[in-house]
């Protein structure tokens, strides 16, 4: 998992706020075909929204880990059913502020 500094995290917490959810965890949760779809969201925009269905907070943190944890991303943010991701790609299009 990529650990951010608070300037990163706020950083792409801005940079996330327009962007549509491109991955949904549905009612089956967090299976092997949603894992292969967010590391394919991941490789293509390096920083994504992914809605959640569960409504158990609880539930959806332990999901964040997760996905991090797997895909080796850095969580961003938790909001409500939203979970936001980032992973550098080989060639980062998005510049984080220095560390």
């Amino acid at each position: 998992m990529i650990e951010l500094t608070p300037a990163q995290r706020q950083h792409l917490k801005g940079l996330a706020h327009p962007l549509s959810p491109v991955v949904i965890i549905g009612e089956k949760g967090l299976s092997e075909a949603v894992m292969k779809e967010i590391d394919r969201a991941l490789k293509a925009h390096e920083l994504i929204k992914i809605k959640a269905a569960s409504g158990e907070k609880e539930t959806r943190d332990n999901w964040l880990s997760a996905i991090c944890a797997a895909q080796g991303a850095a969580p961003v943010q938790h909001i409500g059913k939203t979970l936001v991701i980032y992973r550098p790609a080989e060639k980062p299009a998005i510049q984080l502020p220095a560390t």
